[in-house]
């Protein structure tokens, strides 16, 4: 998200003082140490939750799914092809969101693929029902997405698209991005078995579903 200066609103005192006075309205931005635990908490819940889809061969929307749908099909992995498919956004990213949003979308993408790496090598054994992983992998996704776009960062992708169209266009981020996501879930059949496709689907919901209800235009300064 991109920041705006501190906004002081001067109106008339309830109490019959005189105005003028700066209304307590508007919150202080986000401090750089801030920022910079945003981003890496964000990133480890979204990569978590990743790492639990790709436990059971399950995708998700974005450019997030994307990689996990060419991860099952070619022999390449996930912590390689997420940043490859991101690498178009970002040029979209420069030119319309400026390079201070471009570099940490950019280090966020890159600390998901690596987080990814981690939970790996840190769980080599996982064995997760599918449901379970759907749901709550696809949760833990959006609410690492949604810290995130609080820091002023996204996944890239679908991400930086959904985000320019709310400033532009006034649409929420979850459900611009929610339409694109249907695209990838449904190729998903080319690669996966159906019922595997059914979960993702859902998951994929609820990860907008967080971003949409979480994440509005205006609601938050700083």
């Amino acid at each position: 998200m991109t920041t705006t200066p501190e906004r002081r609103v001067h109106r008339a005192d309830p109490r019959g003082g005189a105005p003028g006075a700066p209304a307590p309205d508007a919150a202080p931005p986000h401090t750089r140490a801030e920022d910079v635990a945003g981003v890496v908490v964000g990133t480890f819940l979204a990569s978590f939750g990743l790492f639990l889809l790709h436990s059971t061969a399950a995708v998700t929307g974005g450019t997030a799914g994307l990689g996990l749908l060419l991860s099952y099909a070619l022999p390449v992995p996930f912590a390689v092809l997420f940043p490859l498919v991101n690498l178009p956004f970002f040029v979209l990213a420069v030119r319309t969101r400026g390079w201070s949003f471009t570099l940490r979308s950019l280090v966020a993408v890159v600390a998901v693929s690596l987080f990814s790496s981690v939970h790996a090598a840190a769980l080599p054994d996982l064995s997760v029902a599918p449901v379970y992983a759907a749901l709550f992998g696809n949760l833990a996704a959006g609410v690492g997405i949604l810290v995130l776009f609080r820091h002023r960062a996204s996944l890239g992708g679908f991400g930086i698209l959904a985000l320019l169209l709310q400033d532009r266009l006034g649409w929420r981020a979850g459900y611009v991005q929610m339409v694109l996501d249907v695209v990838v879930v449904l190729s998903a059949f080319s690669v996966v078995a159906p019922p595997v496709v059914a979960l993702s689907a859902l998951g994929a919901v609820v990860l907008n579903l967080v971003l949409s209800m979480n994440h509005r235009p205006g609601r938050y300064r700083g």
